[in-house]
């Protein structure tokens, strides 16, 4: 029986301890008075229809349960004043630029939702991402070995970076913090090391997965149907998803989204997806990089939402203790989510090597860290652990690359993006701790 909120027909009733569709509570002001029944608010959507989902809105706002919408509306109110600043921002271009560079940095910020779902965080990932794109070069350039193999090895190594500091953090008892920030100085030392006097490894196009990652290199070749048939996978796959899930609560006799909703969710998806497709088609087409990115996001939400590990890691975030009399091995959740989240950056590091074909001092240096935990703090997931998505790597990187974009497009200095982003940052930050602040006043966190 799940935590709930307690709302009935739209009011509010006294909190109690966990309430079901079943369960009853006694008015505040009268003790003695016949118990009032208690509706899961799981239940109104199916009782009552639109005004069902009308009074769930409004519980989950109460109770703090934001989700997404902040997001939504800040991309909103984002376009819509760099649209009407400069006309061009909104155009396929323009758009195609955008998904195809939040790609690399929100690899790295897909490695660190894990971190940050344990309430830690990972400074070195910037480094860990310039270090990988350096030694592939220097696999690929300075010793001659086949591109694939060098991408492999490349992974590997960012995850056994990752491992390795996680072990420090999980068995030693040294703070992820001062681990980090001994891997974001030493890992870079390293990179510079590699890179020698010249600073710099150009890495040949035709190695494979530079050529793969890079901004000229589009899904199935430029062809128009490539984007389509993209937009028409994800529909099916949410289809399929969402009657799945139907099914097996259905089948485990708990409350489930009606069929209508589910066409409803499905359709909305199908015009975005599809609306997606036809721009990025009048420009360029969708880039490998993106596909590359999205497919990376549906299978780690798979992972965090669907498999036992995925409890395990939110176990954690949600309260230690607990999760370790649970029978979960602490130390062992907190070494694979850094190795998750160095494998991620070693992976975010090959795809900025893809974008200038080189390895250079400046890989994984200036905001590059910065942004990425930006972009997974923005798009919803909290910095306290416990609760969070990958798709916040998305969203994040949507209003980051976004923000830049568009000030590049107005001609803004630099020094002007750092300012804005830092807001939008804040901004999060302070929702996040008033969501929290909500749920804990209405008995849901």
């Amino acid at each position: 029986m799940s935590d709930t909120s307690n709302v009935v027909k739209g009011e509010d009733t006294p909190k109690s301890e966990k309430i079901g569709a079943q369960d009853t509570v006694a008015p505040a002001d009268d003790p003695t008075a016949a118990p009032v029944p208690v509706v899961d608010p799981r239940l109104l959507v199916r009782e009552e229809g639109l005004k069902g989902y009308v009074t769930e809105f409004k519980r989950k706002i109460k109770g703090g349960e934001l989700g997404s919408l902040p997001v939504f509306i800040g991309l909103i109110v984002i376009w819509t004043i760099f649209q009407s600043q400069n006309s061009r921002f909104l155009s396929a271009d323009n758009l195609s630029n955008i998904s195809y560079f939040l790609s690399a940095t929100g690899m790295l910020a897909i490695g660190l939702v894990f971190v940050l779902l344990l309430g830690e965080i990972d400074l070195s990932v910037g480094s860990v991402s310039g270090l990988a794109s350096t030694v592939f070069a220097v696999f690929v350039v300075n010793h001659g070995m086949n591109g694939w193999l060098a991408l492999v090895l490349t992974i590997v190594t960012g995850v056994g970076i990752g491992a390795l500091q996680g072990w420090f953090f999980a068995k030693i008892g040294v703070p992820a913090f001062v681990v980090t920030l001994a891997g974001f100085l030493g890992w870079n030392g390293l990179m510079l090391w590699l890179l020698g006097s010249s600073g710099t490894i150009n890495i040949p196009d035709d190695s494979g997965p530079v050529h793969l990652f890079g901004q000229n290199s589009f899904f199935m070749d430029q062809a128009i149907v490539g984007a389509y048939l993209l937009a028409g996978l994800a529909v099916v796959l949410s289809l399929v998803g969402n009657l799945g899930e139907q099914r097996r609560r259905k089948a485990a006799g708990v409350p489930f989204r009606p069929t209508s909703e589910i066409l409803l969710r499905v359709g909305a998806l199908a015009v975005a997806a599809f609306v997606a497709a036809a721009v990025l088609n009048s420009s360029a087409g969708v880039s490998n990089a993106l596909v590359i990115f999205l497919a990376a996001l549906v299978i780690v939400d798979f992972v965090l939402r669907r498999t036992t590990y995925g409890r395990k890691v939110f176990a954690v975030g949600g309260g230690i203790e607990a999760a370790r009399r649970a029978g979960i091995s602490v130390p062992m959740v907190r070494i694979t989510v850094f190795a998750i989240s160095g494998g991620f950056a070693a992976l975010g590091g090959m795809f900025f090597a893809g974008q200038t074909a080189s390895a250079t001092l400046n890989a994984g240096g200036g905001n590059t860290l910065m942004l990425a935990i930006a972009a997974a703090v923005i798009g919803g997931t909290s910095l306290f652990g416990g609760r969070g998505s990958v798709w916040s790597a998305l969203l994040g990187m949507l209003v980051i690359q976004s923000i830049q974009t568009g000030l590049d497009l107005l001609n803004m200095n630099t020094s002007i993006q750092y300012m804005i982003t830092g807001a939008v940052l804040l901004g999060a930050v302070v929702i996040d701790s008033v969501s929290r602040r909500s749920q804990k006043a209405a008995g849901r966190a």
